[in-house]
């Protein structure tokens, strides 16, 4: 992960969090912190938070999707079209 250079100690968080909050928010590079010299949790602002679930979300899809086509569940192009025709005929 690209880490190295906001990595802190977990007493940095405790007495810098007006800073660290003000620093997140402009930078928007997460925050590692350490404790006992050992990675503990990541802190981000807020819209990088959202920004990554909504990849998340998406890569999720995306393998659902993939998995779909891989088991053979889908169907041609034209296959589409034609259905969508004859629903449109239908109305």
């Amino acid at each position: 992960m690209g880490f190295t250079a906001n990595i802190k100690p977990i007493s940095y968080l405790k007495n810098n969090l007006a800073e660290v909050v003000s620093d997140l928010s402009e930078s928007r590079e997460p925050l590692l912190i350490t404790q006992d010299g050992e990675p503990r949790l990541v802190v981000m602002d807020f819209d990088s938070y959202q920004q990554n679930e909504q990849t998340l979300a998406l890569l999720k899809l995306l393998a659902l999707g993939q998995k779909e086509i891989d088991q053979g569940n889908y169907q041609s192009v034209d296959d589409t079209f034609d259905l969508l025709e004859k629903e449109d005929g239908e109305g």
